[in-house]
């Protein structure tokens, strides 16, 4: 195996581990229910504070988020903006990718003859095609991996996978996506993060005096 990949998975092992218990538990769960249930189980609960908080919960996995963080970090460390914006940049186009290669319906849309059974969080617009894989899904988990890459205390990992579960929830929540599109989504952002690290951060050029400071510590 690539050393650069087994010494990520090393550093974000805090991450990783629980995510694939709660992997496992996500295909079990595809295995006993259908799609149907799963959505309707999700759709069925609404509380009004989690109208109120789930759309805020989902803007944190939104790519602007992570531009506007990426554009803040400028200003203090190079080499951790650049891994930033870069891990969004790779995981994202490969979602976008994903997207238009499965075409697939999203809730809306799938359950058009039963959309009066559907309950819609007000404010949001919601969108009728390419659910799969969920974007948001994608960018939440590997900004979360990439974040406990870079933390000292990895002890971290496990607040970031959790947040990051939330935000794939929260997909669910709003009728955004299915169940398979925040599953995989999660899969892809791990798996391609892992990768992208592995591979980017050996190169000795993010490594020196220069990329190790910012706009703020140029001097």
């Amino acid at each position: 195996m690539n050393k650069g990949i087994v010494a990520t998975w090393q550093q974000t092992r805090l991450f990783c581990i629980p995510y694939l218990i709660l992997l496992c538990a996500c295909l079990a769960i595809k295995l006993i229910f259908t799609r149907h249930d799963i959505y309707f189980a999700v759709n069925a609960w609404h509380p009004a504070w989690a109208d109120t908080l789930f759309p805020y919960i989902t803007d944190l996995g939104n790519g602007w988020t992570i531009v506007v963080l990426s554009a803040i970090l400028v200003l203090f460390n190079y080499r951790i903006a650049f891994l930033m914006s870069t891990t969004y940049g790779v995981t994202s186009i490969l979602a976008q990718v994903l997207k238009f290669i499965f075409d697939a319906p999203r809730p809306k849309l799938y359950f058009k003859e039963e959309i009066s059974k559907l309950h819609f969080v007000k404010g949001i617009d919601i969108l009728s095609t390419h659910s799969f894989p969920s974007g948001h899904t994608v960018t939440a988990f590997s900004t979360a991996l990439l974040i406990t890459y870079l933390c000292k205390n990895k002890n971290w990992g496990v607040l970031l996978l959790f947040v990051s579960a939330l935000i794939g929830f929260s997909r669910m929540y709003l009728s955004e996506h299915f169940f398979e599109d925040v599953v995989g989504g999660s899969v892809i952002g791990v798996i391609v993060a892992i990768a992208w690290v592995a591979w980017i951060d050996r190169k000795k050029f993010l490594h020196t005096s220069t990329w190790n400071k910012g706009l703020l510590m140029r001097r």
